[in-house]
């Protein structure tokens, strides 16, 4: 698991399907917001999303879990080219500092079947996910009063549904869905 000490503000994507000027424009949202990290859910797609558009336009570290869409070694590949991006395969987790008494840990994953097992594992405050591109939100209440939310950020894309994403900011716990044409 990869810990954070700081308090940072993250987004967290989902499905760009090789959108350029949706994730053009979501870059630039993210970056004048101070997000520090991103999280992809999946189905990036072409590879060259991450060497051309994301990876040399983005400072803060990036991490990426593969879709069911693409070329999953040839992403690896290109990633190792750039010291910020992590690719964790099928799932990824990471731990991050918080207004809390305690870190947050935070799984992603593409497939919401995953997602869900992965929340209900009681491991992590949060649990990301995307492949179904329908934002959507839920609090799963564990056993011993725990609790994780499962959140799919979107698509990016826009296919079948607006283009969204979201961003969770560390310090203040709150975690908020972007729609794009309203930015």
């Amino acid at each position: 698991m990869v810990k954070r000490k700081k308090f940072m503000k993250i987004a967290i994507i989902s499905d760009s399907h090789d959108n350029v000027p949706n994730l053009e424009k979501a870059l630039a949202i993210i970056k004048n917001q101070g997000v520090g990290l991103i999280i992809h859910c999946g189905d990036l797609c072409a590879p060259s999303m991450l060497s051309k558009v994301i990876a040399p336009d983005f400072q803060g570290e990036i991490h990426i879990v593969h879709g069911n869409v693409g070329d999953p070694d040839l992403l690896e590949e290109i990633a190792k080219k750039f010291s910020n991006v992590t690719v964790h395969g099928k799932n990824g987790e990471i731990e991050v500092a918080s207004s809390g008494l305690k870190n947050k840990k935070i799984a992603f994953t593409h497939f919401p079947e995953e997602g869900k097992k992965l929340a209900e594992s009681k491991k992590y405050d949060f649990v990301f996910y995307g492949h179904t591109h329908k934002p959507w939100e839920e609090t799963l209440r564990l056993a011993q009063g725990k609790k994780c939310r499962l959140v799919n950020p979107g698509t990016l894309a826009g296919m079948f549904y607006k283009a969204t994403f979201a961003i969770y900011d560390t310090e203040t716990d709150e975690l908020e869905l972007k729609i794009l044409e309203l930015l």
